[in-house]
């Protein structure tokens, strides 16, 4: 059982699956940096300074509480609806979802299959045997043969 194991743990597809989970997981940390810190202050700044980290709704907290924060509310022990979050997560998704849509765009553009050589051979139409394309009578059955 421990031979079959190491020969699972060790064949190529699982350690470049393995290669690719811990990738992904780097690039999901870009992404998140690049929605948090570049792309929303400019779209806060678009909506008149939202912040989206704070848009929540206190479903249970202290009596008269307001919070400034989504950080205070949790700090006072309110429960919260974090919609603002959910809209961060959605934009990274969409960002994730767009960069990968065009690595694989790009990987199938390199590996398309080459296109066929010319043929240099034709099939005579009498017998259907394979010969040169230039040939202009069948070796196998002497037919004359038409350009």
């Amino acid at each position: 059982m421990w031979k079959e194991f190491k020969e699972f743990v060790l064949r190529g597809n699982v350690l470049d699956l393995a290669v690719g989970i811990v990738i992904g997981a780097a690039f999901g940390a870009v992404v998140a940096s690049f929605v948090k810190d570049i792309l929303m202050p400019p779209i806060g700044l678009l909506l008149g300074g939202a912040d989206f980290t704070n848009y929540f709704v206190v479903l249970r907290g202290p009596a008269d509480a307001t919070f400034a924060t989504l950080e205070a509310a949790q700090k006072a022990g309110a429960v919260t609806w974090n919609y603002g979050l959910f809209i961060n997560t959605i934009i990274n998704f969409l960002i994730i979802a767009f960069a990968i849509f065009l690595v694989v765009k790009a990987y199938n553009q390199v590996k398309k299959a080459p296109a066929p050589p010319p043929a240099n051979t034709k099939e005579c139409p009498f017998c259907l045997s394979t010969i040169p394309l230039k040939a202009r009578r069948c070796p196998q059955c002497t037919s004359e043969l038409k350009d």
